[in-house]
């Protein structure tokens, strides 16, 4: 059973770069048929559209930046998306991830480190 605050991470949110302000792209989450989170960049709003992943590796290397799964595998926990990665496209780096509301808005916390000390936060703003 789904409750409301899985529905209302759940949808359409725009990334805002957290060192510049610029709102990026469109990132959508859902939940998988395996039950777990995931989201997909369904819009790049800055930059080229046709962007690929040259920093990043393995199977993601050279692949299109937009329709790519960047949040992965996260577990809904508490009123929090845990346990997962977020792939930065910008450096091609995967960090340990976790996501909560704050205010209505989405925070996304990836950090080196599991307990998520060693890190930074992004807030997106719901796409209305």
């Amino acid at each position: 059973m789904v409750c409301m605050a899985q529905n209302a991470i759940v949808g359409e949110w725009k990334t805002v770069d957290d060192e510049t302000g610029d709102v990026m792209s469109v990132v959508t989450i859902y939940q998988g048929s395996d039950g777990l989170y995931y989201g997909k960049i369904s819009q790049l709003l800055k930059g080229p559209k046709d962007a690929v992943c040259t920093e990043c590796e393995g199977e993601d290397h050279n692949k299109p930046i937009q329709g790519m799964n960047i949040i992965r595998r996260m577990r809904y926990e508490k009123g929090e998306l845990v346990d997962g990665r977020v792939l930065d496209p910008k450096n091609g780096k995967t960090y340990y991830a976790k996501i909560y509301l704050k205010d209505g808005n989405l925070v996304l916390r990836g950090s080196l480190d599991k307990a998520g000390v060693l890190g930074r936060s992004q807030t997106w703003k719901r796409k209305k």
